[in-house]
């Protein structure tokens, strides 16, 4: 991994942290990283747009200028890979990114920096700009609207985000100008669906926000026989106890799952001296938690092009495992993630893999803890604080424990697909 940005950097350095830290307090207030894919209108990955966000001791943002600080030493901090894969990354620039004195770890040929309003206001914007491009960066244009220390910048930056709650007519405007100016439109905050659909309409060439929404159009569909194995082994480990006899014979009854089983405790990731041939003895080596990962990866087909879809599940899935504290909490995220992604009525996902009152409610209405935990995450994809402390929950805690859980389901996912 080389450093792209920087004077301050040390001549050599062996690696990149390990792992990405959420939150930083600062000066009384902290500071929350946010991390949304970046996707083209058929929702395959485009790559990953990370911000800082910086409140003051009051809760309360902070403008960006006075954040500056904090947003600079949080990202001396980020693993950008553990972030984003081998995806590009769209990151929200500071004076001291542009201008290099400040360094963050990140192939220059995947990164990106959005100069926010904020930034083209400066009176050295100019040779801020200059000094970016002059070392090879790319060049983004945040929450773009109009503004004419913004026009000023249209023709040197190769990529312009317009924010979709604008009203149409406006957003319309300005996707038209980024287009004759040569630029990539994002649109950003598509959350809904209606926003993904505004965005289509508008001739957005990619669009920002979670990876799933909470207002998908479920479809009632019949499931092929392997499906409903896969809802099947769901069903089984979601008992209490879990039947170890019920998951063997769940899984060698279907093909497709016991090659995947085979093919994931094979895996390098699991790194055996011998090759397991056993589905029994693969099983119990595998465990619970990879076994619900194994069945949502068999149940959405998980193949080498899907690997961001199976990563965000898992990401879901393992947050709010870690911020309920037990597997139930894994389950509820998983099977969130799911329904959102294949499009399927989340009820009769519930009654198909016929899990408890608790968890039934927790997915359904937010009910209760596992709920809470699941309202929290979904609020956190889609970068709204207020909805997360809307829930009980901490936005710093919600944060670590997602950021936390990225590099690990990527681990997870890219052995599901790959298989290797």
């Amino acid at each position: 991994m080389t450093s792209t940005l920087g004077a301050d950097a040390e001549p050599a350095r062996p690696a990149a942290p390990a792992a990405p830290r959420a939150a930083l307090p600062i000066g009384g207030g902290e500071t929350t990283v946010l991390r949304q894919p970046v996707v083209h209108p058929d929702r395959s990955v485009y790559g990953y747009a990370v911000r800082v966000q910086v409140s003051g001791p009051t809760g309360a943002p902070l403008p960006d200028e006075a954040a500056e600080p904090a947003v600079e030493t949080a990202y001396r901090r980020l693993d950008l890979t553990g972030l984003a894969g081998d995806k590009p990354v769209l990151l929200r620039a500071t004076a001291g990114l542009l201008a290099g004195t400040t360094a963050v770890w990140y192939d220059a040929e995947r990164l990106m920096l959005e100069i926010t309003p904020a930034l083209a206001r400066r009176s050295d914007i100019d040779t801020l700009v200059e000094a970016a491009a002059g070392r090879g960066l790319r060049l983004a244009l945040a929450d773009y609207d109009g503004s004419l220390p913004q026009e000023r910048l249209l023709g040197r930056v190769s990529v312009v985000k317009i924010d979709l709650r604008r009203a149409p007519d406006h957003c319309a405007e300005l996707v038209a100008r980024a287009h004759a100016g040569g630029a990539t439109v994002v649109a950003e905050h598509a959350d809904t669906a209606a926003y993904v659909e505004l965005g289509q309409q508008l001739d957005a060439d990619l669009l920002q926000g979670p990876m799933f929404h909470r207002d998908p159009t479920p479809v009632r569909r019949t499931f092929s026989a392997g499906e409903v194995q896969c809802l099947e082994l769901l069903r089984v480990l979601s008992e209490e106890p879990v039947s170890q006899q019920d998951v063997v014979r769940t899984v060698a009854s279907d093909p497709e799952l016991s090659m995947r089983v085979l093919h994931l405790v094979n895996s390098s990731a699991f790194g055996l001296r011998r090759e397991i041939d056993s589905v029994l003895q693969a099983v119990v080596l595998v465990g619970p938690r990879q076994l619900h990962a194994l069945a949502i990866a068999s149940l959405i087909d998980a193949r080498p092009t899907s690997v961001a879809s199976l990563w965000s599940i898992l990401t879901r899935a393992q947050t709010c495992h870690t911020l309920a504290g037990n597997d139930a909490g894994y389950t509820v995220g998983l099977l969130s993630a799911v329904a959102a992604q294949q499009g399927i009525d989340l009820t009769e996902l519930v009654s198909r893999t016929g899990v408890s009152e608790q968890l039934s409610g927790a997915l359904l209405r937010h009910e209760g803890p596992l709920g809470h935990v699941l309202a929290a995450v979904l609020a956190h994809e889609e970068n709204d604080t207020d909805a997360v402390q809307a829930t009980g929950l901490e936005p710093w805690d919600v944060a670590h424990a997602y950021l936390a859980a990225v590099p690990s389901a990527l681990g997870t996912a890219t052995a599901l697909a790959f298989g290797d």
